[in-house]
């Protein structure tokens, strides 16, 4: 059963559509530094995942495992909701997961797809089912360090504890069982032969220095993707867009470019 998600649409009211998807255990503050730019030319379409979401503001964390394809019929119930028929996609990890199943299962919704910091598929299962586990029996807390260890370069987070507070606060404050749900959404997820068959026009971001879905990744996603173009952001880890904006949203911001006409 589909789930309706905590989700907000602003912007010019003649503008192209801009979905924006988040990465396991953050809310849409993550996109906080590409939708000051973005915002201007285009209306932004911003939703949480399962269970994801600020206090007073989360979505729903019906008990999991949840799937991909669950998640991916969430946000089509969003854009009917707001009567949008089709949409640019922006997503960051679990949100590029997402987006990859929309382009290749209703690439008729899908106008550009932009995949930050993802992949198609992310072995082995048995550490996401850990992951969910640890979320369930002891809380998000007991997994917010080696978070954000795998989510910023260790020198980034000792000169800037500021920036690494407020996602280490998100993530704290993620509902357990919509964390537990999408990590064994992910740990079940093998989209490598369906993402072939995605027409939407592709950009692929990677972070050089991202352990998680290493540049590799996104090469591998950038092949498999016809046409697609990759870009690596240099220094950044699995939270490029936040970690250092400027290249992400100048990125974002020429893939998205030919929406304006």
């Amino acid at each position: 059963m589909s789930e309706q998600l905590v989700a907000s649409l602003a912007g010019p009211d003649d503008a192209p559509v801009v979905a924006l998807g988040t990465s396991i255990g953050t809310h849409q503050g993550l996109w906080d530094p590409q939708a000051a730019v973005l915002g201007r030319r285009f209306r932004l379409l911003r939703f949480e995942f399962r269970g994801h979401g600020p206090a007073g503001a989360q979505s729903p964390a019906p008990p999991g495992p949840y799937r991909i394809a669950e998640l991916g019929t969430d946000v089509l119930d969003v854009l009917n909701r707001y009567d949008l028929d089709r949409v640019a996609y922006c997503g960051v990890s679990l949100g590029g997961m997402v987006g990859m199943w929309l382009a290749a299962n209703a690439p008729e919704r899908i106008s550009r797809l932009a995949l930050c910091c993802t992949a198609a598929h992310m072995p082995p299962a048995s550490m996401w089912e850990d992951r969910a586990k640890t979320a369930r029996t002891e809380g998000l807390s007991a997994l917010v360090e080696a978070t954000t260890g795998r989510w910023f370069p260790a020198a980034f987070a000792a000169r800037h504890p500021e920036a690494v507070a407020p996602v280490a606060a998100m993530f704290t404050g993620t509902d357990p069982e919509g964390y537990a749900g999408c990590a064994e959404a992910i740990a079940a997820m093998d989209q490598r032969q369906s993402i072939t068959s995605i027409s939407a026009p592709t950009l692929v971001v990677a972070g050089a220095e991202d352990p998680s879905t290493p540049p590799g990744q996104g090469a591998r996603l950038a092949r498999s993707i016809p046409g697609a173009t990759l870009t690596v952001v240099r220094g950044a880890a699995h939270l490029a867009n936040y970690q250092d904006p400027g290249p992400v949203t100048a990125a974002l911001a020429a893939h998205l470019a030919p929406l304006l006409g």
